[in-house]
C-alpha cells in the first residue's frame, strides 16, 4: 500500500523551515502533498496561486511532492486522497500542545489517520511565515528565510543609507 502524507498549511510564504521538514520527510512517504489551506477568515499576504507556483518550483526535482490548494477539513482531504498521514513540523513546546490537540481531534474524526511530527532543525526554530511577512511589511529583505526559488524582490524596498 502506498504511504501518502498531507503537509497542510498556509505557506504564506513557504520558508526554509518548511522546505527542510518536507525534504526530511521524503524518505518516509511515497507521496507527499503540500496542501495549501484556503481560509476565508484569514487575509492572505501572497496570492494562493503564487504560493502554489513557488512550492512547485522549490520541489520541481522531487517527483513524490505534489502541491494543491484545498478548503474544508484536512481529514476530508486525507480521505479524498487516500492519505494515511498528516505531517506537521514542531518548533517549540507551544507548537506541540497546539498540534497535539488538532491531531487528537483529527484522529476522532478519521480514526485511520496518523499525525506525524518532525522537529524543526535547530537553526529554523525561530523562523515562521509571520516573521517573513513582518520583515517585508517593514521594507526589509527576507530572502534569507525562504528557499532560493522564492523571489521576494518585488515585495521589499532596499534601504538606502
Amino acid at each position: 500500500m502506498k504511504k501518502t502524507a498531507i503537509f497542510p498549511g498556509s505557506f504564506d510564504p513557504i520558508t526554509i523551515g518548511h522546505e527542510s521538514i518536507i525534504k526530511r520527510a521524503l524518505p518516509l512517504f511515497d507521496e507527499l502533498y503540500v496542501a495549501i489551506g484556503i481560509n476565508i477568515e484569514k487575509k492572505d499576504f501572497f496570492p494562493i496561486d503564487q504560493r502554489v507556483e513557488w512550492i512547485k518550483k522549490v520541489f520541481k526535482d522531487y517527483q513524490q511532492v505534489k502541491v494543491l490548494k484545498y478548503e474544508g477539513l484536512t481529514v476530508d482531504l486525507c480521505k479524498k486522497l487516500n492519505a494515511g498521514y498528516i505531517l506537521r513540523g514542531l518548533r517549540t513546546s507551544a507548537d506541540f500542545e497546539f498540534e497535539r490537540s488538532i491531531g487528537q481531534i483529527n484522529k476522532k474524526l478519521y480514526p485511520e489517520i496518523e499525525t506525524m511530527f518532525l522537529l524543526t532543525s535547530t537553526e529554523h526554530t525561530p523562523l515562521n511565515s509571520s516573521m517573513v511577512r513582518d520583515i517585508l511589511r517593514h521594507g526589509g529583505d527576507a530572502s534569507q528565510f525562504v528557499p532560493q526559488e522564492v523571489d521576494l524582490s518585488a515585495y521589499f524596498k532596499k534601504q538606502i543609507r
